[in-house]
């Protein structure tokens, strides 16, 4: 897992809050001071709750579930889909589909009506469409491509959230709230951190300092996720060994008895 360097974050600007005047008064114990009107995030209680929340996202992966990284705005959604990708875990980084988690019977549906749109390309059904269907499904398809492309592998609700910006984000911090599922997110100081089970209070408008703090995270994440596959090997390993070693031999009954005959 990452090392947590108070010097890295104060160098990607995890530090800027945003003006006094914004803040919402429960960040108040993660804020250290004000400069020039806006509030600086204390550092070292930033790196103390990366650490805390790194942990427990790495748990999270290494029983197999699925984080599920929310960040629809703009100097947030590629970074977030690159570091997401990178470890294999789900990501929204358009609109958010309401009832994404609270319907997600719904949103499978959608899913699998992408495969199978995908199954007529590859059978092809798909060619025998005339020209205007073709052109529909094809439009379909795209619309559903961006918005639940990245989640088409989730079969089944996460195992956390991760949000970037929980003001503009509150749909899915309700939904998840809703149904208990962890969340995990980086809260700037003019957002209410009780919403939160896992805070990282940091700088979530600049792209550098969103950068830093998805890159230890996702790290941790990797690292749950190599736990899990050793793990597997091992079993599988002990599995194969039992299956190899020869069966005990049968006791040779014949020749005790024989024995006990000539006593």
């Amino acid at each position: 897992m990452e090392n947590v360097e108070v010097k890295d974050l104060l160098e990607a600007g995890v530090h800027f809050g945003h003006l006094t005047r914004k803040w919402d008064p429960n960040m108040a114990p993660y804020i250290y001071m004000e400069r020039n009107g806006i509030h600086i995030i204390n550092l070292y209680k930033t790196a103390a709750k990366i650490s805390e929340a790194s942990e427990a996202l790495k748990k999270i992966a290494a029983s197999g579930k699925k984080i599920l990284f929310v960040a629809t705005k703009k100097q947030a959604k590629d970074i977030v889909a690159e570091k997401a990708a990178a470890v294999n875990q789900p990501y929204i980084t358009e609109r958010w589909p309401g009832g994404m988690l609270t319907n997600f019977v719904t949103i499978r549906k959608a899913v699998k009506k992408m495969a199978s749109i995908d199954r007529m390309k590859k059978d092809g059904t798909f060619n025998s469409l005339s020209k205007k269907e073709r052109l529909q499904v094809d439009r379909q398809r795209a619309k559903l491509e961006k918005n639940l492309g990245s989640i088409s592998d989730m079969t089944r609700l996460p195992g956390a959230i991760f949000v970037v910006d929980i003001k503009r984000e509150h749909i899915a911090i309700k939904e998840a709230q809703k149904l208990n599922i962890p969340i995990f997110a980086m809260v700037d100081t003019n957002s209410d951190p009780r919403q939160v089970d896992f805070l990282i209070p940091s700088n979530d408008d600049a792209s550098k300092s969103i950068d830093k703090v998805l890159g230890i995270v996702t790290s941790a994440i990797a690292d749950g996720l190599a736990e899990r596959k050793s793990e597997r090997a091992e079993k599988d390993n002990q599995a194969a060994k039992a299956e190899a070693a020869p069966a005990p031999k049968a006791e040779p009954v014949v020749a005790a008895a024989a024995v006990q005959e000539e006593e």
